[in-house]
């Protein structure tokens, strides 16, 4: 049995650190425990195992030494090409189901079925136009109907393409896609075809496969992450910039504690509703009050829009339970792991799940719908304050760290921050900074955290180096709470940040009452990626270039789930560089890492080549970083900037 590595070379967070030495003590297995026992298979790591068919599995030897076929044929370049789709895939299908989700629950908003409100009706005035809907005469409830109905086209239709596509794509971006042959026509069509030519006796082509991940890559990018943006910021309103804090010390002894994890708001939104008003039964049980706290990307939608707290991030979920403090945990979907119950089991905490098709074993199942939000959130809180006299008195032990951060920086809120500094052309001092030199370029620092990595570490570092060299960084998901761990969604973080990127952001931060905007701005959870690809849009079409020419990249540096390889995907497409610091999967095949990463001496055939960004593979942060801002500088050189 392998000894278990120290706490300290686990995670960067010393109030994880602390737990994880709790948690050994009480003989309760995390999640880094897990990952330190599991052997990793070489075959699967490398991508050249194929479980496509009942003729395997099939995995091609390495060196040329063993098989080189798979029993039914396929080589090695198609078994990886097409393992990487099914990633690609799967990430497409998460995001859209998310999309579908808020869908669905505006029509039933506006036939007065679901207790929830058009709370972002600029955002519908502007989402509607921009689908071509005429908006004269109508009021919220009506353009709502018609927006949403144009969104479930994007579900439904079987000839043109999306319309979230021809609604937030770049122009130059959009006419590649189309000479290429693409497109996506609807979400669900291109999920089910891409199933479909995964199977044996399907696609054999890598090329082809690889250019089949793109399409998945458009339909994740546009009806999961743009929609679901879109949608979320009509339904709950567009995010503005609010303080709040960071790090488990936001759990509260003497409170009932909630923490909300997963990725849909719909719930969330109604858990904080209800808390806020049965907050006077929490005391007739001997707490204060209903503290709730945030946990992966729940935790951002709750932190934009309601100024919600955050635990911790995806490595470290079950560490909000091993603090003996916690009375419920409540997830939905995606990145929720199944060993949250084991861990549970030895606390008072429940962990409620709520959708029917993500249960776990064990756990509490609380059905939610949106027809019977209020009833659900109401059922969640009582049980939570019930949990409360079942606590182990012993068994409590609350790291006190906190952080302060800066989040909700959606491209509306953005620009006007921007315009306090040029109010008739607000993009100007963004555009000025860039082509002077204080800014070098922007990072989208997105993503995951992973128990095989050490927490926060790389996201943390990658940014650290990206800001000393000027470089802006917008940030996303569990990497962005990685950064508020650590100071840089504060303007203290300026401290770290170079000359020209510190005396920019001090100045618009100052026009705005702030002592300066943070180095690193945080823009939302993991589908609010399209905020950043709405951002690159405007700025493309300020220049009168293409995405594909501006001195930006992407960044991953702890990923670990099938939905940031999708959201690569999609910013490969629009021709932006996508760093990733832990293994790809897909080394072994020399023809995909060449398509991928532009290695190869035919440029034309190479994602580089055709769309104008490619994959990095890096796994030391500060290297990463170097090859970042070398591709940042050829880019600026290409625009003529110094």
């Amino acid at each position: 049995m392998k000894e278990l590595p120290k706490v300290t070379d686990l995670s960067m967070d010393t109030g994880v650190q602390e737990l994880l030495l709790k948690a050994r003590r009480e003989g309760i297995e995390t999640a880094f425990d897990r990952a330190t026992k599991m052997t990793q298979c070489g075959f699967g790591a490398t991508g050249v195992c194929c479980k496509h068919c009942l003729e395997g599995p099939c995995r091609i030897a390495p060196n040329g030494k063993g098989p080189q076929l798979g029993v039914c044929g396929a080589n090695v370049d198609t078994i990886v090409a097409r393992n990487f789709l099914t990633s690609v895939t799967e990430g497409a299908a998460s995001h859209s189901e998310h999309s579908r989700e808020i869908i669905h629950a505006i029509l039933e908003v506006i036939e007065d079925k679901a207790p929830y409100e058009i709370k972002g009706k600029d955002k519908l005035q502007a989402v509607a136009s921009g689908l071509g809907i005429d908006t004269t005469g109508k009021d919220s409830k009506q353009l709502a109907k018609e927006v949403a109905l144009k969104a479930l086209e994007d579900f439904q239709k079987q000839q043109g393409t999306l319309n979230w596509l021809k609604l937030r794509a770049h122009e130059k971006s959009s006419q590649t896609w189309q000479e290429l042959g693409i497109l996506p026509v609807n979400a669900h069509l291109e999920i089910v075809k891409s199933l479909s030519r995964q199977v044996m006796g399907g696609d054999a082509d890598p090329v082809n496969l690889l250019l089949g991940a793109i399409t998945l890559g458009l339909v994740d990018g546009y009806s999961g992450l743009h929609m679901s943006t879109d949608l979320q910021d009509i339904l709950f309103g567009i995010p503005k910039v609010i303080k709040t804090e960071y790090r488990l010390g936001v759990i509260k002894e003497e409170m009932v504690n909630i923490s909300v994890h997963g990725h849909v708001p719909l719930l969330a939104e109604k858990v904080v509703e209800w808390a806020r008003k049965l907050n006077d039964r929490a005391k007739e049980v001997g707490a204060e009050g209903i503290n709730v706290v945030g946990v992966c990307c729940s935790g951002n939608e709750l932190l934009m829009r309601q100024g919600v707290s955050v635990a911790t991030n995806y490595a470290s979920q079950e560490m909000p339970i091993i603090t003996g403090a916690l009375e419920a945990m409540v997830v939905d979907i995606q990145c929720i792991m199944p060993g949250l119950q084991e861990v549970a089991r030895c606390y008072h905490t429940e962990v409620i799940t709520t959708l029917p098709h993500v249960k776990i074993s064990g756990a509490t199942h609380v059905e939610f719908t949106v027809e019977k939000a209020d009833e659900a959130a109401q059922e969640i809180i009582l049980r939570a304050i019930a949990n409360f006299k079942k606590r182990d008195p012993n068994k409590i032990s609350i790291p006190n760290e906190v952080t302060e951060a800066y989040a909700g920086f959606s491209v509306e809120q953005i620009v006007d921050a921007l315009k306090a500094v040029n109010s008739e052309d607000p993009l100007k001092p963004l555009v000025d900074a860039i082509i002077s030199g204080d800014i070098l370029g922007a990072v989208g620092l997105v993503g995951c955290t992973n128990p095989r990595e050490k927490q926060d570490s790389a996201n943390v570092a990658l940014a650290k180096e990206l800001i000393k060299n000027n470089v802006l960084v917008v940030a996303t998901g569990c990497s962005a709470h990685s950064l508020g761990k650590f100071g840089l969604l504060s303007p203290d973080g300026l401290k770290y940040a170079g000359e020209g990127l510190r005396n920019t952001l001090t100045v618009v931060g100052q026009a705005n009452g702030l002592p300066g905007l943070p180095p690193a701005l945080h823009m939302g959870s993991c589908v609010d990626n399209s905020r950043i690809a709405d951002l690159l849009t405007a700025l493309a079409n300020y220049l009168g270039v293409g995405v594909r020419d501006l001195p930006v990249a992407g960044s991953c540096p702890e990923t670990h789930h099938p939905k940031a390889i999708a959201i690569g995907t999609f910013f490969i497409a629009n021709g932006v560089d996508v760093h990733v610091g832990v293994n790809p999967q897909v080394t072994g095949s020399d023809l995909v890492v060449n398509v991928l990463t532009a290695n190869k001496e035919d440029y034309a055939t190479t994602t580089d080549g055709i769309f104008g960004g490619k994959l990095i593979y890096e796994k030391d942060p500060v290297q990463a970083a170097a090859i970042i801002i070398d591709r940042i500088k050829a880019k600026r050189h290409a625009l003529g900037l110094k």
